[in-house]
């Protein structure tokens, strides 16, 4: 095997690594093998935990009225869901208003959440147009890959 082939090896198991550790707890990782050495390390002091189960949650509409939704209720609506795991923020600053409320009109490619993951704030676009109909999410909460950020009614 040629070094330009050990090196791919390498890069693809350190690829494989790193899909694996997405979704973990874990914070830092060291390997060596042959003489070369990886070291993976999160961000200092984030500490990923597990969600929370919600039974039921008050959503806020655009004008300021409440619902209740409950888990048990029917899911309507195309899903956008968190690409990776991290902390979500429906707004680009706390001073800032959020990006969707319920009832808004989204349209595709526009940014509904961040995912902040690593000290990355990743922007979350919608891949449909309609109307929000659910905020699940709760900002600054950790959100797991695959948990829905928010509905949306395609229109």
């Amino acid at each position: 095997m040629s070094t330009q082939q050990k090196q791919a090896a390498w890069l693809e198991r350190v690829e494989a690594i790193i899909h694996v550790l997405e979704g973990s707890s874990i914070g830092e990782l060291e390997l060596s093998e042959a003489g070369l050495e990886l070291i993976i390390r999160r961000s200092p002091g984030m500490v990923l935990v597990n969600a929370p189960q919600i039974t039921a949650m008050t959503a806020i509409s655009s004008d300021g009225s409440r619902a209740d939704v409950s888990q048990n209720a029917p899911k309507a609506g195309v899903a956008i869901l968190a690409p990776l795991t991290g902390v979500y923020y429906s707004a680009a600053s706390p001073s800032s208003p959020p990006f969707a409320n319920i009832g808004d009109i989204i349209q595709v490619g526009q940014v509904v959440a961040l995912v902040e993951a690593m000290k990355v704030f990743n922007e979350i676009q919608s891949e449909v147009a309609g109307r929000v109909i659910e905020l699940p999410a709760q900002s600054g909460s950790v959100v797991q890959k695959g948990e829905v950020l928010l509905r949306i009614e395609a229109l």
